[in-house]
């Protein structure tokens, strides 16, 4: 049955090209079927939407008209023409109705029988010649082929939500799978304006079995009570760059969905990162499975809404709840930097700029005075930038005092280690600032992986040490993440979340483990993708390409792991290994391997690439 009301006939194409897919029949018509009629539509062809539920049809008609008006109404649409796309499009509650179609795009819900019933179906109504293909992202492409009576032509072409705005598709082919029906629909995604990208049938493909790993361990993280729902989304959102954050996007994705396609992908690896998380099963089996039913791990305004509102869920699964009434922080005026490196600099030009005194310690004078150079260097291109004014400039250098040893710190109240990422060095600098700082100081390392207690016990007053966790470059990056350990103090945490604040950054609290939050979730991703690479699955470039058109990623992980590099990223790999104990945390022998070969990335002209070398 033909669900539209009007009688207007199907416009010509505009054009007058062949478009040798044409009519393509969709196979269910919620938000991705829904998505991808549009994309269809508004690139020329006809489309036969078909959903045996009658009011999700009536849906799609009134998603397209509406998004097609917004479209008009922003410029980016004729009204003619948008007249022309909603001709294009035809929603049905009858299989029968496919019948035309030259390619079948398949995106019912994510299970197995049901899918095997519609190609069943198919099998006997379509053309023999007509292409099938499934948006499954984690059920096995070449069982569902084995099952049809032509299982040449059956593939996988997965969209990613939004269809209209996601820019990745990946075609997957089965050993069954002709290379006439890969070359014809992969031809049809780049008409489409999309990135196509070949990949082979096993769950999650490439850009879903990255992701939900890494959406996997969030859950757990915030079931462990580790961190605040909002913490670890803001924690990535700032940290990475992420359009959003791990809870938020396993909400949008539907929480029944990422169950279902975390189970799929543990049955084929057995790897304990994909064992979905028991929160996961707890939500879904009570029907809170995300924006669809208005509650998830966050609560909404209405089912399908995407607007949360406070709700009761937050104390019962953040980590453990700040003391009441608040504790006041101390007070803080005079701030002391160690170190001259990059991170040192960042940091002691960030407290400058916000008003604070600043001694920056380095292990010569001479290292001292060059730091604070390299740090007007900064500051002159921020002023050329517009970024800055002169005044500000000049005040924030006055406030910066060079020293040649720590002896300097005698009056400051907050001191920020910023050394080298090695334990025994971090330790002796604690144990020098034990000594030299004044009684009262609080004392902050910005390790992004070593056990801040470690350092705390170094020093004769632990109750005093916590973490201070900027990020790189820390005067344009908005997340510092806080570190408490089992030792420090009430007031000490609440002077460094007040003195965060103050900087214009986003304080995040997490415990003392190794990772914290941000490379916690980040490094299992990264080394997850050298994992594809190590077995022949993806290359570099594709799987780079899928995490930026299909996950909306700043940088695809294999830029990333150059940027960074490798050896920093594998000693945040073991460290990760160590503490856990999870054998999916070993770091990939391919990272070991380039590590061995001094391959370490940007820093020394290759990596997983080949960069020009640094000067």
């Amino acid at each position: 049955m033909d669900i539209r009301t009007d009688a207007s006939p199907s416009s010509p194409r505009s054009s007058g090209t062949d478009i040798p897919l044409s009519p393509v029949a969709v196979i269910g018509l919620g938000t991705m079927g829904t998505g991808i009629a549009e994309v269809l539509t508004r690139a020329g062809h006809e489309v036969i939407g078909v959903d045996i539920d009658g009011a999700a049809a009536r849906r799609c008609v009134r998603a397209l008209e509406e998004s097609t008006a917004r479209a008009v109404a922003r410029g980016r649409l004729g009204a003619e023409e948008r007249r022309a796309v909603l001709a294009r499009f035809r929603a049905h509650t009858d299989l029968d109705a496919a019948a035309p179609a030259r390619l079948v795009i398949e995106v019912v819900p994510e299970d197995f029988a049901a899918k095997q019933r519609v190609l069943g179906a198919l099998d006997g109504i379509i053309s023999p010649s007509a292409i099938f293909a499934t948006g499954t992202n984690a059920l096995s492409v070449t069982r569902l082929a084995a099952e049809s009576a032509h299982p040449e032509r059956v593939l996988g072409l997965h969209f990613f939500h939004p269809a209209p705005a996601m820019r990745l598709v990946e075609v997957v082919s089965s050993v069954l799978t002709s290379e006439r029906a890969v070359e014809s629909v992969t031809a049809l995604a780049r008409a489409l304006g999309k990135e196509p990208v070949a990949v082979g049938d096993r769950p999650g493909f490439v850009a879903d079995g990255l992701l939900f790993g890494y959406l996997n361990q969030a859950a757990a993280m915030y079931e462990a009570k580790y961190a605040s729902r909002e913490d670890i989304d803001a924690a990535m959102r700032l940290g990475c760059g992420l359009p959003m954050g791990p809870l938020a996007l396993l909400d949008l994705i539907g929480i029944d969905t990422a169950r279902t396609v975390l189970n799929a992908m543990y049955a084929a690896s057995h790897d304990r990162l994909h064992a979905p998380a028991p929160v996961l099963g707890q939500l879904s089996d009570a029907g809170l499975t995300g924006r669809k039913s208005g509650r998830g791990f966050y609560t909404y305004e209405e089912p399908g809404g995407g607007v949360p509102v406070p709700d009761a869920l937050t104390p019962s699964l953040t980590s453990a709840a700040a003391p009441w009434p608040p504790v006041p922080g101390r007070p803080v005026t005079t701030v002391g930097v160690v170190g001259s490196g990059t991170m040192a600099r960042g940091i002691a030009e960030v407290f400058a700029g916000a008003g604070y005194d600043v001694v920056l310690a380095a292990r010569t004078p001479e290292k001292a005075a060059a730091a604070k150079e390299r740090i007007a260097a900064s500051l002159a291109r921020a002023v050329t930038k517009g970024r800055l004014s002169a005044g500000v400039r000049d005040g924030a250098l006055a406030r910066i005092a060079p020293a040649g040893s720590l002896d300097a710190f005698g009056g400051v109240d907050l001191a920020v280690e910023a050394v080298a990422e090695d334990l025994e060095v971090k330790r002796e600098v604690f144990g020098a600032l034990d000594k030299v700082c004044p009684p009262g100081a609080v004392l902050a390392t910005t390790t992004s992986s070593l056990p801040v207690i470690a350092c705390a016990r170094a020093t004769t007053r632990p109750q005093d040490v916590i973490g201070m966790h900027f990020f790189n470059p820390a005067p344009a990056m908005r997340l510092v993440e806080v570190v408490r350990t089992v030792l420090t103090s009430d007031d000490v945490h609440a002077t460094v979340r007040g003195v965060t604040a103050t900087l214009g950054k986003h304080a995040v609290d997490c415990g003392d483990r190794a990772g914290f939050i941000v490379n916690a979730l980040l490094f299992p991703y990264l080394n997850n993708a050298i994992k594809m690479v190590g077995e022949h699955y993806a290359t570099p470039d594709d799987i780079d390409a899928a995490m930026k058109l299909g996950g909306g990623y700043p940088m695809g992980p294999f830029e990333l792991l150059d940027a960074v590099g490798l050896d920093v990223s594998l000693a945040i790999e073991r460290a990760l290994h160590r503490e856990f104990r999870d054998p999916g945390l070993a770091p990939a022998p391919l990272l070991e391997h380039l590590v061995a070969a001094g391959c370490l990335g940007r820093k020394t002209g290759r990596g997983f690439r080949a960069h020009a070398r640094r000067s």
